[in-house]
């Protein structure tokens, strides 16, 4: 049995969650999941259809993209995963998706503004939307440059990755982390529902007012704050 099996069986399952939560059509998604101590994390492979998709099919691969255990091609986002886990050390798992709603927002290079409380339940800011890359970053080393794309745009707004745990890339899709893939998989949840409920809102009434900064607040700390109390 492989040394990495637990991490691999934690990955998928992160990534079976993905269809079952309607987040993924065919093979446009992934999953993974850091182990800090080996210097490893688990991906899904590139082109592996879900519905045939197997613990043993998981590929371990180092922050260097080096491959370290498995057969199969890894995910063509593994660059992408892999300078995050590098560069952002309080992640554990990362979840990539064309999910359709957050994807919508992405492609038309807008942030999801917070208009209410389920979105507020989870961060205090608008989703960020990074705008596209330039031509000459594009023609390069593209999922690796998507990496940085995600940490220069926290970097340019004062965005803690800590704090605010998904992005869009535009013109692309949504990326979400968190401290376990778990966590990850659930962001990735609710960034798709949040994208939704603002379409909608934005729908039936353009101009809809953002939510006020006391809903805001309340509505954070509540759940995360020092004194939270709420649990649904």
């Amino acid at each position: 049995m492989s040394q990495y099996q637990a991490l691999k069986q934690a990955c998928y399952e992160a990534n079976m969650q993905l269809p079952a939560l309607g987040l993924v059509l065919f093979t446009f998604g992934n999953a993974s999941v850091v182990d800090r101590a080996r210097g490893v994390f688990a991906i899904k492979p590139s082109g592996v259809p879900y519905a045939t998709l197997q613990p043993e099919d998981i590929v371990i691969v180092d922050f260097d993209n080096t491959i370290v255990e498995g057969s199969k091609r890894p995910s063509s986002d593994t660059k992408t995963h892999a300078l995050l886990f590098k560069e952002w050390p309080m992640i554990g798992g990362i979840v990539h998706t064309h999910s359709t709603y957050a994807t919508a927002w992405a492609q038309a290079q807008l942030d999801i503004p917070i208009l209410g409380t389920t979105h507020a339940d989870h961060l205090t800011a608008d989703v960020p939307c990074a705008p596209p890359m330039s031509d000459e970053l594009i023609a390069g080393d593209y999922e690796h440059q998507t990496g940085w794309q995600i940490i220069n745009e926290f970097a340019q707004r004062g965005l803690s990755p800590a704090e605010v745990e998904m992005i869009l890339v535009g013109n692309h899709a949504p990326f979400t982390w968190g401290k376990t893939v778990e966590k990850a998989v659930y962001h990735s949840a609710v960034l798709e529902e949040v994208a939704r409920l603002a379409y909608l809102s934005c729908t039936l009434k353009p101009g809809v007012a953002r939510l006020k900064d006391a809903l805001i607040k309340k509505h954070y700390e509540r759940k995360h704050g020092a004194n939270s109390y709420y649990g649904q």
